[in-house]
């Protein structure tokens, strides 16, 4: 047997005036967008902001359904946004800002699993890394440097033989 530890690096800031300028603004992209989620059943918004290598900014909101599978996360429906108005632009960065009118917490929320992989896929595609930014309506903000560190056993194409 052989036992092996994985782990990553977490950047944690109080606030956002910690980011760079860019940093800054993109949180303040993906806020916006969560602003127009469409979350009535949950009552969980949430916002993201997708950056190209071209300078470019996609965002997207979580649109929920009352046929709950139907629904899509923002952080799908911004890099699909992407992957199809600018194909083959490499993602940088994607800003993710989260609220409950429910329950205020403070702690960012990640990526559920079904967004991990879809980010993934794309990182895998470019050969280089997405950091996330990943923020509420109030306490810290969280940055990570790659996809790969949240989802260290990611499901690739290897598995599917011919790739």
């Amino acid at each position: 047997m052989k036992k092996e530890k994985i782990g990553f690096e977490l950047l944690i800031f109080d606030d956002a005036s910690e980011l760079s300028q860019n940093e800054q603004k993109l949180l303040k992209q993906a806020a916006a967008a969560r602003q127009d989620a469409y979350a009535p059943y949950s009552k969980f918004k949430v916002g993201a902001a997708v950056l190209l290598e071209n300078g470019e900014v996609v965002i997207g909101n979580n649109q929920e359904n009352a046929s709950y599978p139907s629904g899509l996360c923002a952080e799908r429906v911004a890099i699909f946004h992407a992957g199809a108005k600018y194909p083959g632009v490499p993602v940088k960065a994607i800003a993710i800002s989260a609220s409950s009118s429910k329950e205020a917490n403070g702690e960012p929320a990640a990526p559920c699993g079904n967004c991990r992989q879809s980010i993934i896929e794309y990182e895998q595609k470019q050969k280089s890394p997405i950091s996330l930014l990943l923020s509420s309506e109030t306490g810290p903000i969280y940055k990570c440097n790659s996809t790969a560190d949240i989802l260290p056993l990611a499901f690739n194409s290897s598995f599917l033989g011919d790739s």
